[in-house]
């Protein structure tokens, strides 16, 4: 009851976004900040840019920047890093460069203990689309991922500092605003070169879509490709080479049955197939992709494992049944010989959940909804989080991925709901002063 009372300090009129707090969405939402993971590069990446005008934002509230700048090459080493970010930083020169991220602090560094630190990134999705406002809703490329959020954390923030003076002197408060959430980089060399420098707290909120209920978990992602590399024919004699295609499409309906049943704390996207364009030509080689999220690293390698027997058998399968075929009998004979699966991108960790002291201040405490258990989880930076000590993560953001038309053509996000979530910021942040204050005192 304490507590509850105590919120009511926190005036709801300071958690309104004001015309310059606008007028700074309107800006982000104007430059273009997809990466080359998203463009294939030789497009501007306006991230610094970005990232200043929202430092210069923040300063006004206290904060200074103690770090802008790209990750170092190192970041780019290990089996856990997406191959996709290796192989674009061989061949684009300014990968790294072009995509900086932001640490602010507010006041002084603090313990660990005394901390909470905020994520955001800035980096969106390929697809321009000019920013606007109509008086109610913000339109445009980033609006409610994560953009929109991003200046909506700041006025939460602001609204905290109203009414709870601790704020930069006994509470520190950090903001990454990073690179490389989106394009599969999974915060390869955004968030987690952040984590690996110490830039956490005890409290840490990654600042994604969840309708403004309070998740504690993040499934992590693997990619697979399934590569047929076989030989072309001719359309007047299509049996003399490897038909890719109708390989691959029944692989694909294969394993659609076979392996989503065995994702059960996560989902599975059979996505692209891609062989070649002609009518009059059959491809020998081609390439199915698929992606499958797991909320735990065992239920990842236990995922990868179905989908290995589930292309063996998928294999054996299509042998058999075309092995009579005049126009598929090599293929069918040889299709072992010429499949083989490989990983994109695999070993990530993800974030488990289950922690009770985010549940007690977050949700008992501050009176924010909780996400709930039997709603799937989804993939963001927070893994990152998974097992470092000393520290509680939840994600927590207005709007949601699929309402909001994020990474979709009409993305947009509500001016009152942008409000709310300032306003829940501003009670996260009075509950976690709070509660160290009196942890000090006692």
């Amino acid at each position: 009851m304490a507590a509850r009372q105590a919120l009511r300090r926190v005036p709801e009129s300071a958690a309104r976004l004001t015309e310059d707090d606008r007028a700074l969405l309107l800006h982000l939402l104007d430059l273009p900040t997809a990466g080359p993971l998203e463009t294939g590069g030789g497009q501007p990446v306006r991230l610094w840019e970005a990232q200043r005008a929202y430092a210069d934002a923040a300063a006004e509230l206290g904060f200074e920047v103690v770090r802008h700048a790209p990750a170092d090459r190192s970041c780019l080493v290990g089996d856990d890093v997406p191959r996709a970010v290796q192989e674009s930083a061989e061949i684009l020169p300014d990968f790294l460069d072009s995509q900086p991220s932001l640490v602010l602090r507010l006041g002084p560094r603090l313990p660990r203990r005394s901390t909470v630190m905020f994520n955001v990134h800035l980096d969106t999705v390929e697809g321009r689309e000019p920013g606007r406002f109509d008086g109610a809703r913000f339109h445009g490329r980033g609006a409610i991922d994560a953009k929109g959020p991003a200046v909506g954390l700041l006025a939460g923030i602001r609204a905290a500092l109203a009414a709870t003076p601790a704020l930069g002197t006994e509470i520190g408060v950090l903001i990454q605003a990073v690179a490389g959430e989106e394009g599969g980089a999974m915060g390869s060399f955004g968030t987690r070169p952040l984590v690996d420098q110490g830039y956490v707290g005890r409290l840490n909120v990654f600042c994604e879509p969840t309708g403004l209920r309070v998740l504690t978990r993040s499934t992590a992602a693997m990619t697979a490709a399934i590569e047929v590399a076989g030989r072309d024919a001719i359309d007047d004699d299509p049996g003399k080479g490897h038909n890719a295609t109708v390989l691959l499409g029944f692989l694909a309906q294969r394993l659609a049955t076979a392996v989503p049943p065995h994702a059960t704390d996560g989902q599975v996207c059979i996505a692209g197939i891609k062989t070649g364009p002609m009518h009059n030509k059959v491809y020998g080689s081609g390439r199915l992709l698929l992606n499958l999220s797991y909320g735990s690293q065992e239920a990842g390698r236990r995922l990868e494992g179905t989908l290995r027997e589930a292309v063996r058998s998928g294999v054996a399968e299509f042998s058999e049944r075309f092995r009579d075929t005049r126009d598929f009998e090599i293929t069918a004979a040889e299709a072992a010989l010429v499949t083989r699966l490989e990983w994109l991108k695999r070993g990530l960790p993800a974030l488990t959940g289950g922690d009770r002291w985010v549940d007690d201040l977050l949700v008992r405490q501050a009176g924010l909804a909780r996400w709930p258990d039997d709603v799937p989880a989804f993939t963001c930076d927070a893994i990152w989080m998974h097992g470092v000590p000393g520290t509680s993560t939840a994600v927590f953001g207005p709007g949601s991925l699929g309402h909001n038309n994020a990474h979709a053509a009409g993305e947009f996000a509500d001016l009152a709901e942008l409000e709310l979530f300032a306003r829940d910021i501003a009670r996260l942040l009075h509950c976690f002063a709070r509660n160290e204050i009196w942890n000090e005192a006692s």
